[in-house]
């Protein structure tokens, strides 16, 4: 054997043992004639004390055999800080080069030299925690859905294209001239006919493809915890999922979420928070001051469809120069906003506003008492199109949040979102879009409007769906799917997909559902945001082992890239020069 134990096992009870450890040279360090190593493997580091190191250096593989000693100085910074082996035989196994930073808990290199070398980079322990976490949280996913009866079965990666939402990532068929497999954005359609199929519940934690412009959250390739569940209502689905959810915040991370769960519909939570995914770690909720503001001469509120406000703790003792930041910010491309307006309520009671001309002190009280503001803070105002400005008043309210302190990532606080409408009408198009996807079933007591002609009963209609929300991110998100084939052509009616269209683009679930399609619904986890909120950080690329940069490329393999002329003749593709 290469070794008897890890580099992180050994302890002071383990004094006197004799043993073999291989692993990675963090360190060497000459010190009044003794030369100390440190070994490093992925469990942790053990210090050695060399006679003489040879020619060792950083990062190179060896392994070692010596006997367990008590350390004069203890390192109580780690678990093998009490002892240290003093080598009898030490063998080289691999030489290394000078790597290109340093491999230890802070690097010092660059997000790109890192990238470039990730296979060193997934040597530091920050990363190694990452992915540890990520192995944790799928067992504890698969443990749990196991006990509660699901079946973990597989799905194709080659699919049909069916343009509708993300770009699709296309794959050409050298045995099919001029056809294309598309990657599965998700395994939707699949887990529906595995629903028609009779398997009644079925998961699987699989890597879906959506080919769009990328953030701190998102990558080209993403991991879904995907469920579907047959003979179930929507509370059934949240029942089994919040179980889950509080099975993992309590195995992971000991931790004890609320039970049940807040619930928390659509349109109050674009109200209350500007958003979908509301973050409910701390208040400063939005609050309409419409009728509060308007017919007092000040044109840029009088000609609004909306007002709104929040109240921001402590605001006052702002300085008109952090003020004039704040405006400038709200004007950012990022937030979209004109200008802000501000009412600030001094410690004294006195009331100061950049609208003073036009409001009397008490019209300005007024509009404080119904934000919530107490003396010593600040009312920020927007205003606008309704659904615009309560989206930037709500990127306003993280904004002031994330500088107050207020955005702890170590509490959580996770809630549902429900009663989405379904359909999203879009002006430029004149056409209507589905929300979620076309296979979202309507809330039953709303197809009375489903079935209607009229655009405003259509807009009217409830979507049978939810999200699983957690400090601002949705984690995850599903509904109770269309089952009945009247019901489905009816949606791609309303979706303005003719028939010749829905059979061309979903005709085998269209024709599934036809022989007998239980009622089913289901959700899907992103697993990768999971780790990472779990792990306490906002990017998901550390719980990724191999991510793409925010161009989609992959540079330490140098991916995408051209091919053999020879392979695009095979697939009869011509490259198109600019």
């Amino acid at each position: 054997m290469y070794r008897t134990h890890t580099c992180g096992e050994l302890r002071i009870c383990n004094v006197g043992q004799k043993v073999t450890l291989a692993g990675w040279v963090q360190k060497v360090r000459s010190l009044g004639g003794m030369t100390f190593a440190d070994l490093r493997d992925r469990y942790g580091i053990t210090q050695l004390l060399l006679d003489s190191p040879g020619d060792l250096g950083r990062e190179y593989v060896i392994q070692v055999t010596g006997q367990v000693v008590e350390r004069q100085s203890k390192n109580p910074r780690i678990p093998t800080g009490d002892i240290e082996i003093k080598v009898d035989t030490l063998k080289i196994l691999n030489k290394a080069s000078v790597p290109p930073f340093t491999i230890e808990e802070e690097s010092d290199g660059g997000e790109d030299l890192r990238a470039k070398y990730r296979y060193l980079d997934l040597r530091r322990p920050p990363l190694q925690r990452a992915l540890a976490l990520r192995h944790r949280i799928g067992q504890e996913v698969r443990n749990y859905l196991d006990a509660q009866g699901f079946m973990e079965i597989e799905t194709p990666y080659l699919i049909k294209s069916t343009p509708e939402g993300a770009r699709d990532f296309v794959v050409p068929s050298r045995m099919n001239k001029g056809q294309f497999y598309a990657l599965p954005q998700s395994p939707q359609t699949f887990k529906q006919l595995l629903m028609v199929a009779g398997y009644d519940r079925y998961f699987q934690i699989v890597r879906c493809f959506r080919d769009e412009d990328l953030r701190a959250d998102r990558q080209p390739e993403f991991t879904q915890i995907d469920c579907e569940m047959s003979f179930v209502e929507q509370e059934d689905v949240l029942n089994t999922f919040e179980g889950m959810m509080r099975t993992l915040f309590k195995n992971v991370l000991g931790v004890d979420i609320p039970n049940p769960l807040p619930r928390m519909s659509w349109y109050d939570a674009m109200d209350g928070y500007g958003s979908d995914k509301p973050d409910i770690r701390f208040g400063m909720t939005i609050h309409e001051i419409t009728d509060l503001v308007q017919g007092f001469g000040f044109g840029v509120f009088d000609g609004s469809q909306y007002v709104g406000a929040i109240a921001v703790p402590g605001g006052a003792e702002y300085t008109r120069k952090q003020i004039d930041e704040l405006t400038e910010w709200v004007k950012r491309p990022q937030v979209g906003a004109k200008g802000l307006v501000y009412i600030r309520l001094n410690a004294d009671g006195s009331v100061k506003s950049s609208v003073d001309k036009f409001y009397s002190p008490e019209q300005l009280a007024k509009v404080a008492q119904r934000c919530g503001a107490e003396k010593g803070d600040i009312v920020l105002a927007l205003c606008g199109p309704k659904r615009k400005t309560q989206t930037q008043l709500g990127v306003l309210r993280l904004e002031m949040g994330n500088r107050l302190g207020l955005r702890n990532p170590g509490v959580f606080a996770p809630l549902w979102i429900v009663d989405f409408p379904l359909l999203e009408w879009d002006d430029e198009t004149q056409r209507f879009y589905a929300m979620h996807h076309p296979f979202t079933a309507p809330k039953p007591e709303h197809e009375k409007w489903f079935y209607s002609d009229s655009k405003e009963d259509l807009e009217k209609v409830c979507a049978n769906a939810y999200d699983f929300v957690l400090n601002g991110t949705e984690l995850g998100g599903g509904s109770i799917r269309i089952h009945d084939a009247d019901m489905q052509s009816r949606m791609f009616q309303v979706l303005g997909i003719s028939k010749e269209d829905a059979q061309l683009k979903f005709g085998f679930i269209i024709n599934a559902f036809k022989y007998g399609a239980p009622p089913h619904g289901g959700l899907a986890f992103g697993f990768d945001r999971v780790c990472a909120l779990f792990g306490g950080q906002e990017t998901i690329r550390d719980y990724i082992a191999f991510p793409k940069n925010n161009q989609g490329r992959d540079v330490m393999i140098d991916s995408p890239s051209e091919i053999d002329p020879v392979q695009l003749e095979e697939l009869q593709i011509d490259i198109r020069k600019e």
